[in-house]
């Protein structure tokens, strides 16, 4: 636009160049879609590592197959992934998550409902405490959420969250369904429909000692020198401690909480101590109401159940008593001494995912409903992914299988995406040349442009099992293999030959000869092959789209990857074109940018030609874009580029020279 000139001199504007650069977009993202054993269920959850994954949803899973797919996909160079937990639409056979109800101390009423982030039995190691010790005492509370992992015996904290001076109030901005939903990577909350006061506090409470630094109310408690507790760790008696003895001038709840600490530590059991760590803390202000909380040890599912006359005057064993543990499932014990009905819970349940005998629950599952973006359509919600597998499909029956590969074809089709397709083993083992070849020709349907299928399964060290040999799909170690090559080479370049070995795959489930080679070739069955000196490598680069007969354009892995990196560039790279004034000037912008892009794609080697006009072309002017198409709002950019091809077969000719004739 033209400067206003309103006074003698020199004006300066700045003019756009008209170039809106074109980016490459990614091309080697995973995408996995399974059951594991924790992690959010239906939601595509990037990971950028293995680490990841298992910080995530819970690393390797016998009855995941993705979890080794996963694992082989960063093994073998894959940088970036998006990870679909999914379970069975069966019922019985579906994920469970874990919960607990929490109780208040008056009436013993359900006041919240904990339940774990996300299905599973993960769920079952969550521990919740609960404490009085904030601002307010009386009516806040503070709650510490604990997942716990138990190892030959050894309980060991995973990781930890707290959050203070919560409340029951869904009006008040310290309310803790908010507070803690909007924050817990653990646990979420509900609140009951009519819910009550806060929850019990957690351990063996007292019963709430107010003012203690008033000489009233050590007075009230009338404790007494001979004053002594009976001790049983939950239902198992431990013994009676030694007397309180004599109280100091002064007594504080410090000193109070150290004298009963001190009890509890002293209880022998077969000559040794029998709660070595046992503690007694003040929870609270003892200007105001305070708590005497005891807790046995470390084992966050352990408790005391205290009596005598020492724990009655201090409200461990009145009528209210508060002996509480929240265990979300059931792999704790749950104590209950409130009144009213105990506490329920709800055990975590990992999937029963039997595919021979939950074949309709589990490819229900895995498909899931497009509406919904459950199952593979929870990828819609991606922004961008490159290579589709779902190793889980090796052990469905045929029948499943094949509508789980249709499903995943078309959602590749449709998102510009490569699914590596796993052949299904449960009706028979597919790793002979005439079973795959039989199998191929009964499900010739599924062979697509935006498809691949590698032959035969791999054998790799697996650690849940004394790291002996396990039979795996090959979809994750190509995919893996693909974002490696593409890395180092670039999508245009096959990802197969010596270049391409298997990292981490210490057999294949047949060895190939080169004539068995030369007949599944042909059927664009890709093999891997095991080579002297390489190792187990990739050596095939066909589409399904590949076998000679067809006679497609896109034969070849490469060529369509480059082909689909290309389209989803541009589709990416012009969006600034739309509502644009359809005309020459429109026209040159675009041949200008699109042309760029292209260029820069034939200087990194990525076409065949010597000159750029041999390597692709750009049209977008008068000849494509006629009045008829001006008209409609529509402009047409017509791109063409000359696809590099593999060497798959390498003739050399040698030929004997007869002798050398005289001149």
């Amino acid at each position: 636009m033209s400067v206003a000139v309103s006074y003698p001199g020199v004006y300066i504007q700045e003019v756009s160049s008209g170039v809106a650069t074109i980016t490459g977009v990614a091309t080697s993202i995973g995408a996995f879609v399974d059951c594991f054993s924790a992690g959010p269920m239906n939601e595509a959850t990037e990971v950028l590592s293995f680490a990841d994954f298992e910080n995530q949803f819970g690393g390797l899973d016998a009855i995941s197959e993705a979890s080794y797919g996963i694992q082989q996909f960063f093994a073998n160079g894959g940088t970036q992934a998006y990870v679909v937990r999914v379970t069975s639409t069966t019922p019985a056979n579906a994920a469970v998550a874990a919960a607990i109800a929490l109780q208040d101390q008056v009436g013993g009423a359900v006041t919240l409902t904990a339940t774990a982030a996300s299905p599973g039995a993960w769920g079952n190691n969550i521990r919740i405490d609960v404490d009085y010790g904030t601002t307010d005492p009386t009516s806040q509370f503070n709650l510490t959420v604990t997942e716990v992992s138990v190892v030959n015996g050894v309980t060991s904290v995973v990781a930890t969250e707290k959050y203070v001076n919560l409340v029951v109030n869904s009006s008040s901005s310290q309310d803790a369904a908010a507070v803690v939903n909007a924050a817990s990577q653990l646990i979420t909350l509900s609140e009951a429909a009519s819910p009550g006061p806060r929850p019990a506090q957690t351990g063996t409470a007292s019963n709430p000692i107010t003012n203690a630094n008033a000489n009233a109310t050590w007075t009230t408690l009338s404790l007494a020198t001979t004053d002594t507790m009976t001790v049983a760790l939950g239902a198992t008696p431990i013994g009676t401690t030694a007397a309180l003895g004599t109280l100091p001038a002064n007594p504080t709840l410090s000193w109070l909480a150290n004298a009963l600490q001190g009890l509890l530590r002293g209880l022998q059991s077969g000559g040794s101590p029998a709660l070595p760590n046992a503690t007694v803390t003040v929870v609270g202000s003892s200007a105001t109401t305070a708590y005497l909380v005891v807790k046995p040890g470390t084992n966050p599912s352990d408790y005391l159940v205290l009596s005598g006359s020492l724990a009655t005057k201090l409200g461990f064993a009145a009528a209210t008593e508060n002996v509480q543990q929240y265990a979300l499932g059931g792999s704790a014990v749950q104590a209950q001494a409130l009144p009213g009905t105990p506490a329920t819970q709800q055990p975590g349940k990992d999937d029963a995912w039997n595919l021979a005998n939950d074949a309709a629950g589990i490819t229900s599952g895995l498909i899931g409903d497009p509406n919904a973006k459950t199952g593979i359509y929870a990828l819609m919600n991606v922004d961008l992914f490159n290579i589709l597998c779902i190793p889980a499909t090796m052990n469905l029956p045929d029948v499943n299988a094949a509508a789980v590969a249709t499903a995943a074809t078309n959602l590749c089709q449709t998102r510009r995406a490569m699914y590596v397709l796993d052949v299904p083993q449960q009706a028979a083992p597919r790793d002979t040349v005439p079973a795959i070849q039989t199998w191929l020709d009964v499900n010739a349907g599924l062979r697509s442009r935006n498809a691949t299928l590698y032959f035969p399964r791999m054998d790799i060290p697996d650690p849940l099992n004394s790291y002996r040999l396990r039979k795996v799909a090959p979809s994750g170690t190509l995919a893996g293999l693909w974002a490696r090559i593409d890395g180092s080479r670039g999508v245009w370049k096959a990802p197969a030959g010596t270049e391409a070995t298997l990292s981490g795959v210490q057999a294949l489930e047949y060895q190939l000869t080169d004539p068995e080679n030369g007949v599944l070739n042909p059927l664009a069955i890709n093999c891997l092959r095991n080579f002297p000196i390489y190792g187990p490598v990739s050596w095939g680069a066909r589409t399904l789209y590949g076998a000679d007969q067809m006679a497609d354009d896109y034969k070849y892995i490469p060529v369509r990857r480059l082909a689909l990196f290309i389209e989803e560039s541009l589709y990416r790279g012009t969006q600034w074109v739309v509502f644009e004034p359809n005309d020459t000037p429109l026209w040159a912008a675009i041949r200008l940018n699109v042309g760029s892009f292209m260029q820069t794609l034939f200087r990194q080697g990525a076409f065949q030609g010597s000159t750029p006009q041999q390597a692709y072309f750009v049209l977008c002017d008068a000849t494509t874009n006629p009045q008829s198409s001006i008209d409609l709002g529509i402009v047409n950019i017509v791109v063409g580029f000359a696809p590099l091809k593999p060497a798959e077969f390498v003739v050399i000719t040698i030929q004997q020279i007869a002798g050398q004739l005289a001149t």
